[in-house]
């Protein structure tokens, strides 16, 4: 093998290292989300549709059947594909930002669901969704990539 091949091997090897922190919190990221996803589409569905909020212009059921779905894809590509899980960690995080003005809507409009009855409940729920942002990068490798 010559020497530039070598290279591209040990590149594109290291560049799929991750340590064992983050294939845990990628894993269990990807649990949560899959949990999520599923408790979406059967037995908590209708807390789901309390925290839609009124201004949205699709069907209730439809957001939470749609967000239902799209937790359990990108929990199960959390875990099965860890070969893509940076591009899988931007996607999680990106979702994790679009549904939080549902979050925020739900804090305005004092919504109770999910045992969140009270403002200080909702609003330390609120205080929450910025954390499972940066989960979602650090454990996908996102805000480590680049350092050697």
């Amino acid at each position: 093998m010559s020497r530039a091949a070598e290279k591209s091997v040990s590149v594109r090897t290291s560049s799929t290292k991750t340590s064992l922190p983050r294939t845990i919190g990628r894993i269990a990221l990807g649990a949560f989300l899959l949990f999520a996803g599923i408790s979406h589409l059967t037995w908590s569905r209708a807390e789901f549709l309390a925290q839609v909020p009124s201004w949205v212009p699709l069907d209730r059921d439809a957001v939470v059947l749609l967000s239902g779905v799209t937790e359990v894809g990108l929990g199960g590509a959390l875990v099965a594909l860890p070969g893509r899980r940076i591009t899988v960690g931007w996607l999680v995080a990106v979702f994790f930002v679009a549904v939080f003005p549902g979050n925020i809507a739900q804090f305005v409009t004092r919504t109770d669901a999910f045992g969140l009855d009270s403002d200080r409940a909702r609003g330390i729920r609120l205080l929450f969704q910025p954390l499972l942002v940066v989960w979602a990068l650090w454990s996908a490798g996102v805000l480590h990539r680049g350092r050697r």
